[in-house]
């Protein structure tokens, strides 16, 4: 290793130990599968650090290691339907919260993609707008709009199920 690369490598692994389970957590979310959630997010730190001279300089790597992620795990999708038919019972994730956990993932299961990754980004990520839009290559309009019918779903699904 050259002198300027044992910085670099130091910094990349605080960003990936700071940060390597908020995306995780967030790509299970937004993938509803845990296993292509681990590779997903595997694959994106991979890429963040092989381009770390240039990520470190984003404004939020994280939110940049999110979106990488997101976008292989939709090529690994786009491939595995065309090379075969979808299973009819997807694996969901495997957790062992409260009954209230799981409805919240239920419910956010059940958004569309885009709505998903927008709550996923500004609750689980803790992104602002600007950082989400920045993220998902959206205009922070887009993000508002996903992000206020998200949570309307999200409360007349938990409304719902609350009520039952």
């Amino acid at each position: 290793m050259r002198v300027g690369e044992s910085s670099a490598h130091a910094e990349f692994e605080a960003f990936y130990r700071a940060n390597v389970d908020r995306v995780y957590r967030a790509l299970a979310v937004t993938l509803r599968r845990d296993d292509l959630a681990q590779e997903a997010a595997d694959e994106a730190m991979a890429r963040a650090y092989a381009r770390w001279a240039t990520v470190r300089h984003l404004d939020n790597p994280a939110g940049w290691v999110f979106r990488v992620g997101l976008n292989w795990a939709t090529s690994w999708w786009r491939k595995v339907r065309r090379e075969r038919p979808p299973a009819e019972d997807a694996p969901h994730p495997q957790h062992t919260p409260t009954d209230t956990v799981l409805g919240v993932l239920d419910a956010l299961a059940a958004l569309p993609t885009p709505q998903r990754a927008v709550v996923t980004c500004r609750i689980l990520l803790d992104l602002t707008t600007a950082e989400t839009a920045v993220a998902l290559g959206l205009t922070e309009g887009t993000v508002k709009s996903r992000l206020s019918r998200g949570l309307a779903a999200l409360r007349v699904t938990l409304t719902e199920k609350e009520s039952r």
